[in-house]
């Protein structure tokens, strides 16, 4: 017999509301607890969360299409040594390791107008699942512009691209990286845009978030559109975060339910 007729199971009055969120509400009750069903799927997501933080990020897969893409891209570390460091010391996931600025100091660099960042930030599935797709929407759209090579790091934090912006030069500064898994969604990117980003000098105010981009989510399509209209507007005002607003107005017709999962960094 299943839950939905089982007399032991009382539902909620609000059953009907479900349709419109994810959020975990009307899960009725069997007695003085919850249903048999709703505890096993608050375990599978809390799961799914606590995996999505701990899995580390494996570039190879995005390393080699970028490479067939006919893209240079970097593998960059920073101070986080490995994945418990990394959750324990936030502050080390900000800062390049001392091997790859030894690295990048010894490359040649050209003038560059943008530089795009990959980071696994707190959701290593997200990056897997839509770094790439997103890619290939965004590239096209920065065909005048000089790119850095794209820069994958492990074990990053959002102001990781910071100091890579500063080091090739780059006005424009991007950063896909995956955001803090909620019981809804432990596969949410987010990307975060600076303006003339500087190591050390940039705060969080100077930056522009777009949020939510997973399937139940911000389509790529709509992310997409912000990020080029808060680029178009950068580089008119001169500057991002919070002086910059998003004004870009969304006319597709997706439906489907939207909630927020910020990146806490």
């Amino acid at each position: 017999m299943s839950e939905h007729n089982d007399p032991a199971v009382i539902s909620n009055s609000w059953a009907s509301l479900k349709q419109f969120t994810p959020a975990r509400i009307a899960l009725g009750r069997a007695g003085i607890s919850l249903p048999t069903r709703a505890s096993l799927d608050f375990q599978l997501a809390h799961a799914l969360a606590r995996d999505a933080v701990n899995i580390p990020i494996d570039f190879s897969d995005l390393d080699l299409s970028l490479s067939l893409m006919g893209l240079q891209s970097l593998t960059l570390n920073t101070q986080a040594e490995n994945q418990q460091l990394y959750l324990q010391r936030p502050d080390l996931g900000r800062v390049l390791s001392d091997a790859t600025l030894a690295c990048l100091q010894q490359t040649t660099t050209k003038p560059t107008d943008a530089v795009i960042v990959v980071a696994d930030g707190l959701s290593s599935k997200a990056i897997q699942q839509h770094a790439l797709p997103f890619l290939r929407l965004l590239l096209p759209q920065l065909n005048d512009y000089r790119l850095a090579p794209l820069c994958l790091v492990k074990h990053g934090r959002v102001a990781i691209g910071d100091a890579i912006a500063e080091h090739y030069a780059a006005r424009l500064c991007i950063v896909l990286i995956g955001e803090r898994p909620g019981l809804s969604s432990p596969d949410s990117m987010g990307i975060y845009f600076t303006y003339q980003a500087k190591a050390k000098l940039s705060t969080d105010a100077d930056r522009n978030c777009i949020s939510n981009i997973h399937n139940n989510g911000l389509s790529y399509e709509q992310a997409l559109k912000k990020l080029m209209f808060l680029i178009k507007e950068a580089e008119k005002l001169q500057l991002s975060g919070v002086n910059l607003k998003d004004e870009s107005t969304d006319t597709t017709t997706d439906n489907s339910p939207k909630y927020v999962n910020f990146l806490v960094d």
